[in-house]
Parts: C-alpha cells; sequence; structure tokens
C-alpha cells in the first residue's frame, strides 16, 4: 500500500465530499492517509474523519499560521485532548506543527517569540507522551532543528522538506524522516528533486498536502491523496528504480516514523 502521511482531507476545499475522495484513493491503492489538525477548533473534526473513513489516522497540533489567534487555553486543550486520544487507535503523531518564517506577519519579533513558544510546548507535549511530531517548517531549517534537538521529540517527519543535505542528515541522525510530495514533480524543482534522488531512500516519506502543493499534472488544481500513488511513481522514476520498492520503502518509513499507525 502507499501512504499518505500528510494531508488535510478537513479543508473547505474538499466539501462535503471528504469520505468519498478518501475512498478512491483507497481503491487507487493509498492504505493510509493521516490528517493532521491545524488548531483547537478541528481537533474534534479530525478525529470524526478518521473514525468515519477505514483508511484514515490522524494528529493533533496547533499549526504556526493559526498561532497569532491562540491562546494559553489551547495548549492546554491540546494536552487534555491528546491524553484523551492515547486510547484512540487511529491517533498517530503531535502535528502539525512547526515555525513559518515566510509570512511576513509571522517574522515579526513579537510573532517570532510566540510562534517559538508554541512550538516548543507542542514539543514538550509530544515529549511527556512518546509521540512522533509533523513538522511544518518554512524558512527556518535552523531554527526548527535547534528546538528539537533540546527538547528531544521521539522522531515523526519534516513535512514538505526544502533544505540543504547538511540539514537533512540532521533530521535524520535525530531519527526523523522527509517528506516529498508534489513539489517534487516539477521539473525546475532542482533542489528537491536533487535531494529526492540522492538522500538514503530509507529516509524519505511521501505525502500530499492536499489540497495544496499539487503535482505538475494537475497544477493549479486542487491536490488529493488519489495523486499519492502517481507522485510515488515519480520518486521511482528519478531514482532508478522500480515503482514497487519505492511503495515498500516508504510504506515502511511512514510506519517507522508513526509508530501508532496500522501496518495495513
Amino acid at each position: 500500500m502507499w501512504i499518505d502521511t500528510h494531508c488535510h482531507l478537513d479543508a473547505h476545499e474538499f466539501g462535503a465530499g471528504s469520505l468519498d475522495v478518501a475512498r478512491r484513493a483507497g481503491e487507487g491503492g493509498v492504505g493510509m492517509i493521516v490528517i493532521p489538525a491545524v488548531e483547537r477548533g478541528n481537533f474534534e473534526v479530525v478525529r470524526q474523519m478518521a473514525a468515519s473513513a477505514p483508511n484514515a489516522s490522524y494528529a493533533l497540533g496547533i499549526h504556526p499560521i493559526y498561532v497569532p489567534n491562540a491562546s494559553e487555553d489551547d495548549l492546554v486543550a491540546l494536552r487534555a485532548a491528546v491524553k484523551l486520544a492515547m486510547d484512540d487507535p487511529n491517533f498517530v503523531a503531535i502535528g502539525e506543527i512547526g515555525l513559518d518564517y515566510f509570512i511576513p506577519m509571522l517574522c515579526e519579533p513579537a510573532m517570532r517569540d510566540k510562534q517559538e513558544h508554541f512550538f516548543r510546548a507542542q514539543l514538550r507535549i509530544a515529549r511527556d507522551f512518546g509521540l512522533p511530531v509533523l513538522m511544518h517548517v518554512r524558512r527556518s531549517q535552523d531554527q526548527v532543528l535547534k528546538h528539537v534537538r533540546q527538547m528531544r521529540p521521539a522522531g515523526g517527519i519534516a513535512h514538505a522538506f526544502n533544505g540543504s543535505f547538511q540539514q537533512a542528515q540532521v533530521y535524520i541522525d535525530l531519527g526523523f524522516k522527509l517528506g516529498f510530495g508534489g513539489a517534487m514533480t516539477f521539473t525546475r524543482a532542482l533542489q528537491i528533486r536533487r535531494l529526492a534522488t540522492t538522500l538514503p531512500l530509507e529516509a524519505i516519506v511521501l505525502e500530499t498536502d492536499a489540497p495544496d502543493i499539487a503535482p505538475a499534472w494537475i497544477h493549479p488544481g486542487r491536490n488529493s491523496p488519489e495523486q499519492l500513488p502517481a507522485i510515488g511513481a515519480v520518486l521511482a522514476g528519478l531514482r532508478g528504480l522500480e515503482v514497487d520498492e519505492v511503495r515498500a520503502a516508504t510504506c515502511a518509513n511512514a510506519l517507522a516514523a508513526l509508530p501508532r499507525l496500522p501496518p495495513g
């Protein structure tokens, strides 16, 4: 099977058709879709979606883009939700969390500080419960790595990886996998394609980030977990491997990164 390690299936772009999308993805060989939360208001949404779709799991966290409107009460609510979710077999990680230094508003000094505070607090929750993390890392590789080194969560995935080879190696040494998806399918994405080609295969997991980061053949349309097998085929082509080998390897990598995922 294929595993989509990062998909916002609850996004408004899918409307009322999210479960149909998950079903079609399953029919196409996507055996598991991981749905990360982005704010307190959708903790229950992603939980219910994972309970309704036989090929879905979920994570709980506060995305850095939602940090400006978040409060300390949201961190308290996250810890409480995680404690309850530990008995839920569909719950697999803390996420989506991280740092975003791309959006101008989030780069203001006070907001950078708030992002770092929320990131560290959520890394602490992950560490306290022995959970991996799904990390949003945008123009913040070194800062994210600094906090991960200090907090030492139980591994996880650097989502939509677009750093250097040296940064990739640090993530790998810290027990993380690196997420690749639609961006890899563009011939002009030279650095991402070099990374996808030369990094150890055992370090790579696949993702769609749907409805975002659509692959080249549907860009600028809405992405979907149904696209994951074709994205995997691109990775196989870049590395000169059989598709079945890439499918098996990336599935094993996802299971290693997210041990609570069902083995399929």
